[in-house]
């Protein structure tokens, strides 16, 4: 049995940690309603000049620039299709203590990865870049600052890096994963297509109105798709701040609950304790008395 002493400081050890546990979550929790009330505002925004696109025609969007076939080693006369070129944008925290948010995109990123051959790789997030790294996909740079609490401006530069080299043809297809923010107690993986057919998915679900575009369908597209693009990084790194803040809140109070529940049994133990070297002082001296 531990002695009194040692009891004594595993208590004040318990109750130190429960301190910042509370810290933290109290931080986390500002956080959260500050990254969801962003969230909340910017998708049905996002969602709307989405709908608009979906009504253009497939046909009227860019397409990236094909490159050359490669003609087989015997006879050039038949040609096969190179692979496709595909970029990831994994998202994922700068840092720990957050639960299994980090955990379940690593893993979601690593599957997705494995799909493609010599993909190119965009990790946002320290946890994200050294994950991917050590697993021999490094990223074509330094996105961490673009997690935790991201600006537009940064965004928006982020975005129009990819958007280029996906015009430019340096890419066929980019997918994002991320986590997305459901509830502060569930954080859903999401693995989805940003180019070229991301713009086209149907995230608000369509209503009944009829669309009339003026001037021309293509001076819509040429105007409003590079800014429906851009929203949509910036929503998803919203999407997963909000994701991040939920899941650290839970975390630390799910510490925090487990502090105080050690901290009653070690409590506990040293009333017990205590009361036993008492009684047994009370007899030791009755006992001289005797």
């Amino acid at each position: 049995m531990a002695s009194l002493r040692e009891i004594k400081d595993r208590i004040g050890s318990v109750r130190s940690t429960l301190k910042i546990t509370s810290a933290m979550k109290l931080v986390a929790s500002a956080k959260l309603r500050k990254a969801q009330s962003a969230i909340e505002t910017m998708y049905p925004y996002q969602r709307a000049l989405s709908d608009i696109l979906s009504r253009i025609p497939a046909s009227a969007l860019p397409q990236p620039k094909a490159p050359a076939p490669e003609p087989k080693e015997f006879g050039f006369e038949e040609t096969v299709p190179p692979p496709p070129r595909v970029a990831v944008v994994a998202i994922a925290s700068n840092t720990s203590l957050c639960g299994g948010f980090n955990a379940t995109a690593v893993k979601a990123a690593l599957t997705e990865l494995g799909r493609y051959k010599d993909p190119a790789v965009f990790a946002v997030g320290r946890k994200m870049a050294d994950k991917l790294r050590k697993s021999g996909y490094p990223s074509q740079g330094d996105y961490n600052h673009l997690s935790g609490s991201p600006t537009y401006d940064q965004a928006e530069s982020f975005a129009r890096d990819l958007i280029e080299r996906y015009e430019a043809g340096e890419f066929d297809r980019i997918v994002l994963v991320y986590n997305h923010f459901v509830s502060t107690a569930s954080q859903k993986v999401v693995v989805e297509e940003y180019l070229p057919g991301g713009i086209r998915q149907d995230e608000a679900g369509h209503d009944d109105c009829e669309y009339i575009f003026e001037p021309d369908v293509e001076e819509i597209v040429r105007t409003l798709l590079p800014q429906v693009l851009r929203l949509k990084i910036y929503t998803v790194l919203l999407d997963s701040s909000a994701a991040e803040f939920a899941a650290r809140t839970v975390a630390m109070q799910t510490a925090s609950d487990n502090a105080d529940e050690i901290l009653g049994e070690l409590t506990l133990e040293y009333n017990k304790g205590r009361q036993q070297k008492i009684t047994s002082e009370i007899l030791d001296l009755l006992g001289g008395a005797q």
